[in-house]
Formats: C-alpha cells, structure tokens, sequence
C-alpha cells in the first residue's frame, strides 16, 4: 500500500504532552476530511495510548515516545511506540479491567477503548526494549457524484 503522507513525531512521556499528541494526529489527518466522528474516535484512540506509555512504560523516569501516522485516501494508520519497561503479558493487558497499576485507580480499559474506536489494534511488546500499538482506522470513500 502506498502512502500519501507521512508524519513523524517525538516526545518526552510527560502527561502534558498527551493532549498534544492526541491535537497534532486529528490535525495531521483533517486532509482526507474524516466526519467528527472519526476525529473523536482517533483522538480518543491517541489518548489512550499515549496515556499507556506515560503511566506504564517508564517507572519513575521520562522517556521518549514515538508517534508514526501514515495517510491514504481511505486509511489512517497510526504507531504510538515507547522503548520502556515492556508488557509481559500482552494477552492479560489487552483484558477489560486488567490494571497493572490498581493502586494508582486505574480503570485497565484502555485496550479496549482503543479496540472499541478503531477498526485494528496490535499491541507488540517486548521486556525492557518497548512497546508498540499500531492503530488503524479505515476511512469510506467517498463515491463521485453522478451527474445528469
């Protein structure tokens, strides 16, 4: 598959730079004129695993995270990557309510979020070398008036 556009981006795993991540992926994408919905979806999707890298990926440390999107006319493809702790169990994290942090009140949807907005997530994950979800949204063509 060709892709159209490509953008990069790099940041520190600070919880202020999540709502900047989540703006500049729904910015990068407004070319292809997705409906506010798959805006929200998008962004919603961005959150959560932007918010994953914050919590989980760096224990007491900052570290980088890495945001890869790659555009088509009719497909938003979207890498969030850390190179933290890693997840040992990808399965059990991906479990509707699994917290590997219940003492900090965390909800352990955020797997599911992600699957719920977008059209496909993978999770790969490797012990100390990170953690990659790739997000998939697909987007409808538009069809060519028919004219008379």
């Amino acid at each position: 598959m060709s892709y159209n556009n490509e953008l990069k981006l790099e940041f520190l795993s600070l919880s202020e730079n999540e709502g900047f991540a989540r703006s500049c992926v729904a910015s990068f994408c407004l070319p292809l004129n997705p409906s506010v919905e798959v805006i929200t979806d998008i962004k919603t999707a961005v959150s959560e695993a932007v918010t994953n890298c914050v919590v989980h990926a760096y224990p007491n440390t900052v570290g980088k995270i890495e945001i890869l999107v790659k555009l088509t006319q009719n497909e938003i493809y979207i890498s969030v990557k850390d190179f933290g702790v890693g997840i040992e169990d990808v399965i059990k994290a991906k479990e509707p309510f699994y917290t590997s942090k219940p003492e900090s009140e965390r909800s352990g949807m955020g797997f599911t979020v992600m699957e719920s907005f977008m059209d496909n997530v993978t999770v790969t994950s490797k012990i100390n070398v990170g953690t990659e979800v790739v997000l998939i949204k697909k987007l409808e063509e538009v069809s060519e008036a028919v004219g008379g």
